[in-house]
C-alpha cells in the first residue's frame, strides 16, 4: 500500500487584479487556472477582499453603511472557519478575554475628551458599532499607545499589547484608527520580547491589525517583517501560528514576498508543517503557497527540506491539509531541483495512490500535480507508468469531473 499525503493552493502566483485567489505566474497559464479552480481554499483571500472593502474612508470615520458591517462581521466568522480558525484568524488562543483580564496597566490618557479613561473597563466594554462609537473608543486606543512606550513597566506594555489585540479584533475602522495612532511602531519591539505572552499580544495585535489592508504598508514600513519571523521561530504555539498568519496577510504586498523570504521565513514554516498543530500546519501551507510565488522562495522550501513533510502530508487525510500539501508540492514541482526532490520523497506513488483511492476533490490536486512533474520530464513519465499510474488515470479519465478528465 502507498502512502498519501496532503495539499492546499497553487502557489506560483500573486492575487489578480479582479480577485485575491492567488494565480500561479510561473506555470501555463491553463495550469495555474485550473489550479486556482480546483482549491477550495479561497477564505484566505475573501478575508483580504473584506478586510479591502471594509475599512472607512478615514480613521476617524463614526458611521459605516450596514454592509460594511456585515463584511467585517463574515471576515470575522470566516476566520473562525478556515484552519480550525482561519489563517487570518484573530484570536487563536481562545483566551483573549482571559489574557486582558489578567494584565494590568496604569489608566492614563491623553484622550481628547474630560476625565481619564480606565483601561480595565475594555474588558466588560461592548464593543459594537452602536454601542461605542469612534469617539469612545478613541481615547482607550490613545492610552494604550502611551501605556506600550518604551518607559513604561514591562506588565504594562504586556498589558496595553492584550488591549490592542482585543479593540483590534471587532470593526475594522477600530483597526484602522489603531493603525494611524502610533501602536504598530510601539509593538514591533515586543516581538523579540523574553515574555512569551507579551509576545504573542503583540503577534496577534498586528495580526488583527494587517486584517485592515491599508495597515499592511505601515506593519512593513515598521520594520515588522524580521521580528515576525523571530516570533515565527522562538514564539508559542500560538505565536508561531499567528505569526505565519501575520506574515502570510504582509505577504499580500507582492514586494514583501522576496524580503519574507530572505529574512529567513521559509525554514521555520517548514518547521511547522512537521511539529506544528494541525492548524499550524494549515497556516503554514497557506504562508508557503503565497510566498512560493517567487521562485527564490521555492529553492529556499526545497532547501530547508519541505517537501518530505508536504509528501507525508499527502496522506493526511480528513484533516484539511492533504489538498493543501498537493498544490505546495505542483508549485514545488515547478523548479528542476523541486521535481528531482519530489520524486526522490516518493511524491509520484503517493499522488498515483490518491488517484486510485483518494476522494473525488483529492484526485483532481493529484492529477495536476503529476502533470506538472512530468510535463517536462521525460523519465517522470517512465516512473509514473511503473508505479501503474494508466489505469486509475484512464478510470480517471472516464469517470472524473470535467476538469480531472481534462488533465
Amino acid at each position: 500500500m502507498r502512502t498519501i499525503r496532503s495539499a492546499l493552493l497553487h502557489p506560483d502566483s500573486p492575487p489578480g487584479p479582479t480577485s485575491r485567489v492567488m494565480r500561479a505566474a510561473a506555470a501555463a497559464d491553463d495550469a495555474d487556472s485550473d489550479m486556482e479552480n480546483l482549491t477550495d481554499s479561497v477564505i484566505d483571500f475573501r478575508l483580504s477582499e473584506l478586510a479591502a472593502t471594509a475599512g472607512p474612508a478615514h480613521p476617524a470615520a463614526v458611521a459605516k453603511s450596514s454592509s460594511a458591517n456585515a463584511a467585517a462581521t463574515e471576515m470575522l466568522e470566516l476566520s473562525r472557519d478556515f484552519s480550525d480558525y482561519s489563517s487570518f484568524n484573530s484570536d487563536i488562543s481562545g483566551e483573549l478575554e482571559r489574557l486582558a483580564a489578567a494584565a494590568s496597566a496604569t489608566p492614563r490618557s491623553d484622550a481628547p475628551q474630560p476625565g481619564a479613561v480606565d483601561l480595565n473597563d475594555l474588558e466588560s466594554m461592548d464593543l459594537s458599532e452602536d454601542a461605542s462609537p469612534l469617539e469612545r473608543v478613541e481615547p482607550f486606543v490613545l492610552a494604550c499607545v502611551q501605556a506600550l512606550g518604551p518607559d513604561a513597566a514591562p506588565d504594562a506594555r504586556r498589558a496595553a499589547a492584550a488591549r490592542i489585540r482585543l479593540l483590534a479584533k471587532h470593526r475594522s475602522d477600530i483597526r484602522e484608527l489603531v493603525g494611524v495612532s502610533g501602536a504598530i511602531p510601539a509593538l514591533v519591539p515586543l516581538l523579540r520580547s523574553t515574555d512569551p505572552v507579551a509576545q504573542e499580544n503583540a503577534v496577534t495585535a498586528l495580526l488583527n491589525l494587517s486584517l485592515e489592508e491599508r495597515n499592511r504598508s505601515a506593519i512593513t514600513a515598521a520594520g515588522a517583517i524580521k521580528p515576525l519571523v523571530y516570533a515565527l521561530r522562538t514564539g508559542t504555539a500560538s505565536a508561531k501560528q499567528n505569526a505565519a498568519c501575520a506574515l502570510l496577510s504582509l505577504s499580500g504586498i507582492e514586494e514583501n514576498r522576496a524580503t519574507i523570504g530572505a529574512c529567513g521565513a521559509i525554514a521555520p514554516l517548514v518547521a511547522l508543517l512537521s511539529a506544528g498543530s494541525t492548524r499550524g500546519k494549515k497556516d503554514a501551507l497557506t504562508t508557503l503557497y503565497r510566498l512560493c510565488s517567487a521562485r527564490r522562495n521555492k529553492e529556499r522550501a526545497v532547501s530547508a527540506g519541505g517537501v518530505v513533510p508536504l509528501v507525508h502530508l499527502i496522506g493526511e487525510r480528513g484533516t484539511g491539509t492533504s489538498e493543501k500539501a498537493m498544490v505546495v508540492l505542483a508549485s514545488l514541482a515547478s523548479i528542476p531541483d523541486g521535481r528531482d526532490a519530489v520524486v526522490e520523497a516518493g511524491g509520484i506513488p503517493a499522488l498515483v495512490e490518491t488517484i486510485e483511492d483518494g476522494p473525488a476533490r483529492e484526485k483532481e490536486f493529484a492529477v495536476v500535480a503529476l502533470l506538472q512533474l512530468c510535463s517536462e520530464s521525460s523519465s517522470n513519465r517512465a516512473l509514473l507508468v511503473r508505479e501503474g499510474a494508466i489505469p486509475p488515470l484512464v478510470a480517471l479519465s472516464q469517470s472524473g469531473s470535467a476538469r480531472a478528465k481534462h488533465k
